[in-house]
């Protein structure tokens, strides 16, 4: 223990010394980590309710077959324009939706059948999901008014129509329904800062001493290399702790300051403090995973060239999640980014983690973490490794 104290307080100082590289460990993920997630929800948010606000200019064609259903149009805020080539317009992004209504609108109108309109959108483009949801919106109150003035003109109640009056009750949280974005994001962003946090101390103290033949000599000392080795992951954890606590308060301040993000999401200290729980493993993941590659590199670059395919990591369950939604299973919290990225969600949900699901997370974490860190060792237990290039 002694052996590791002084690694651990050595490689300390050596970092406090150069300032670059301590600024870049602590300060890196509390800026960028609230600016990134804070202001993409800002930015969606605002986007959101502009269109909302906002008149809705909608070309329509074939107006002239509905002249009544254009002014009652008109009359809820969506106001006619003309485009010469509507089609070719939702094709360059120029336009967001239009409105097309079939030449027989009329003779089905008489005849009391369901008239023909048609949403023209294009669907992949999410900026246009808020005009089409209003254009839609309206048409669908226009056909309920006008299907019940009918009703009542042959003396029906409009409510025989309607068998059934279907309600919902949302048993999802307040938080849970306003973070949708965050829920995508924010996990993403913690995990990654929490994994590589101490990237830049990690490859100094390994390739970087190989690099300038510092290693050689603290490698002849008498200290055991397992003690070696603790005291490099001990110092390159303590600093992915502090990192990590930094970009978490800067995240709850940046989510105060927003006002509406800190109503959306569950971010109350409570909170942050049960997200600093669920990150600590993955800092001890990252800070040996980072040891056990970069102590085979021969030079800072080549173990920057390693280090920086690790970024992909979290985002593989990040993506995944979005394109195939999944409900928890017991076996995801044992599996790594997944797991942390699962639990983030819940958090910031306002949701409970039940203690089994504790249980596994931690058990399964602390498993790999000793697995990497005896590779560490076994990697430092090799002669070649005081050899420079």
């Amino acid at each position: 223990m002694k052996a590791l104290a002084i690694v651990w307080k050595k490689e300390l100082k050596e970092l406090v010394r150069d300032r670059k590289t301590l600024m870049l460990s602590l300060l890196m993920g509390p800026i960028l980590a609230p600016l990134l997630v804070i202001g993409l929800a800002k930015m969606g948010e605002s986007k959101a309710q502009e269109q909302m606000e906002q008149a809705l200019e909608v070309a329509i064609v074939g107006a002239e077959h509905a002249p009544n259903l254009v002014a009652w149009l008109d009359a809820q805020g969506i106001d006619r324009k003309e485009v010469a080539d509507p089609d070719a317009a939702i094709r360059s992004q120029s336009e967001d939706v239009y409105l097309r209504i079939g030449e027989e609108y009329a003779e089905q109108w008489r005849a009391g059948k369901p008239a023909l309109v048609e949403v023209v959108h294009d669907s992949t483009r999410q900026d246009s999901s808020i005009p089409v949801r209003r254009l839609e919106g309206a048409l669908q109150r226009y056909s309920q008014q006008v299907g019940a003035l009918r009703l009542l003109s042959r003396g029906i109640n409009p409510q025989v129509a309607a068998p059934l009056m279907v309600t919902r009750k949302d048993l999802s949280t307040p938080e849970a329904r306003g973070a949708t974005l965050a829920a995508m994001m924010l996990p993403y962003m913690l995990i990654l800062f929490a994994f590589l946090g101490s990237m830049q101390l990690v490859v100094d103290t390994t390739a970087g001493e190989r690099e300038r033949q510092s290693l050689e000599p603290l490698l002849a000392t008498p200290a055991r290399r397992g003690a070696i080795v603790s005291g490099k992951i001990a110092a390159a954890c303590s600093v992915g702790v502090v990192a990590l606590l930094l970009t978490l308060l800067g995240f709850k301040i940046g989510a105060n300051l927003a006002g509406g993000i800190s109503r959306q999401m569950a971010v109350g200290m409570p909170e942050i403090g049960m997200m600093l729980l669920i990150l600590l493993p993955m800092v001890f993941l990252g800070g040996t995973l980072l040891t056990c590659i970069a102590a085979g590199a021969k030079s800072v670059k080549e173990a920057q060239s390693y280090t920086g395919a690790l970024v992909l990591l979290p985002m593989i369950p990040t993506l995944i999640l979005m394109v195939n939604p999944v409900k928890d299973a017991l076996w995801m919290f044992a599996v790594p980014f997944l797991a942390q990225n699962q639990m983030l969600v819940k958090v910031i949900r306002g949701e409970a983690i039940a203690a089994q699901q504790w249980a596994v997370y931690v058990g399964a974490g602390l498993a790999m973490v000793a697995v990497l860190w005896f590779v560490a060792v076994r990697r430092y237990h090799q002669e070649k490794l005081a050899v420079s290039a």
